[in-house]
């Protein structure tokens, strides 16, 4: 048990930033969140947290190795008394025909000796939404969106129902608008005149936040509910009807920040570039371009890099490491040193730079890209993240605690596409 184990809702996540995002929204509905990295080998302090949720790698990952780490993660939440279980994917139910959405819900059904679940994919502010069981991105069908050509899990499939029956033995039915309008009650019945049918995963229609809610209060008591972060905004309110939430005016309150502030972009994204050059216009001596072609030549660019920053930091100054370059410069080094190599070169440079900025004193880190971003909170050991207020929609910062300081190191970690443009200043206004 940890201290303080008493959480309302347990989380398992597929991927890192998905987990950050489904947290982020537990917040603004109104828990105070954890997100852990990794199923945790040692005690994690719980106290006055109501939700954690833990982050896998297990949405590409071979189909044995998500059941085991969700297996893993499902012993390690029950532990912590959870009192509801949510399997979080992405709001796009990227997977493959061997899944694995399908696998992992049933091994968790399984073993927590529970007869269904519901799928709840819909992000309706974000565009994602389910009508007749068929998934849409904005007003186009998912195998239209772009997705269809997704370099890991191509979705070239709308409807979820023939999608997931792909993926499981088990039958899967639908829980459709016409339903869903005659509210929570009728739902329910639905539910469960399904479960009667041996129906065990339920692909739930869903086009505005209003549906979440009817799905939230109709799900409030299943052992295991599944789907995007769209759902987890809607079930605190839900939690907080049972008598099983307080009422919390602060979620997502902090400690107050310390430290020099620092930015690390590795993302090529269009919003990223977008924001590096947004930041370079306000602080035309802030930033330090790194590239690739030129790590590979031996520690020098990494040890000017830092030298820069330490000079801005010690005038108290904002400062941006970044490798986020336009198309054309980053074909080159991938033409050069090979795609997976130009990659790990930026992240191994930039998580490098990062400890050792941190160690010297950094206490307010933002990082742009995913991969960057998974780079960086391995290569400084961090295992838990307090979950803060949101910056701009999808990312909040966070806060962990540094062995030898005082105070917490302050994290913000974006994807690549999250953020206005003004993002890597704007970041630290509203950190306080």
């Amino acid at each position: 048990m940890g201290m303080g184990a008493n959480i309302v809702l347990g989380a398992i996540a597929d991927d890192f930033t998905g987990a950050t995002d489904l947290a982020n929204n537990l917040v603004r509905g109104g828990m105070r969140c954890l997100q852990v990295i990794g199923v945790p080998q040692q005690e994690v302090d719980l106290t006055g947290i109501d939700a954690v949720v833990v982050a896998l790698k297990s949405r590409s990952c071979p189909v044995d190795e998500a059941v085991a780490d969700s297996l893993a993660a499902l012993e390690w939440l029950r532990q912590q008394g959870a009192r509801q279980l949510f399997f979080k994917y992405c709001s796009t139910f990227d997977s493959t025909d061997q899944g694995n959405i399908g696998p992992v819900a049933d091994a968790l059904l399984e073993a927590l000796g529970a007869h269904q679940t519901v799928m709840v994919p819909a992000f309706p502010i974000n565009g994602r939404t389910v009508y007749q069981g068929h998934l849409f991105v904005g007003d186009r069908l998912l195998n239209d969106s772009g997705m269809q050509h997704h370099p890991l899990n191509p979705m070239q499939d709308a409807d979820l129902v023939r999608v997931l029956s792909r993926q499981t033995p088990h039958p899967v039915g639908l829980a459709n608008r016409t339903v869903l309008v005659q509210g929570s009650e009728a739902t329910r019945t639905h539910l469960t005149m399904l479960a009667d049918q041996g129906v065990r995963h339920v692909i739930c229609d869903s086009l505005d936040e209003q549906d979440l809610d009817i799905l939230a209060e109709a799900t409030v008591a299943m052992p295991l509910v599944t789907g995007g972060s769209g759902l987890g905004q809607a079930l605190p309110a839900q939690y907080r009807a049972q008598g099983w939430l307080d009422t919390i005016s602060e979620p997502g309150r902090l400690s107050p920040a310390s430290g020099g502030a620092l930015v690390l972009s590795g993302s090529c994204s269009r919003a990223t570039l977008a924001q590096v050059k947004d930041f370079l216009a306000k602080h035309p001596d802030g930033g330090f371009a790194l590239d690739p072609l030129a790590l590979t030549e031996g520690v020098q660019q990494q040890e000017e890099a830092l030298a820069f920053a330490r000079k801005r930091l010690s005038q108290e100054a904002p400062v941006l490491l970044y490798a986020s370059a336009e198309t054309e410069k980053v074909n080159a080094a991938q033409k050069a040193l090979g795609v997976a190599h130009a990659g790990a070169l930026v992240e191994e440079a930039l998580s490098q730079l990062a400890v050792n900025l941190v160690d010297e004193g950094v206490g307010r880190l933002l990082v742009a890209g995913g991969e960057t971003s998974g780079a960086v909170v391995s290569a400084l050991g961090i295992t838990t993240l307090r979950i803060g207020e949101q910056i701009d929609p999808g990312v909040p910062w966070t806060q962990t605690p540094m062995a030898g300081r005082e105070a917490p190191l302050s994290l913000a970690l974006k994807s690549g596409n999250f953020g206005g443009v003004d993002f890597f200043t704007w970041a630290f206004e509203v950190l306080v």
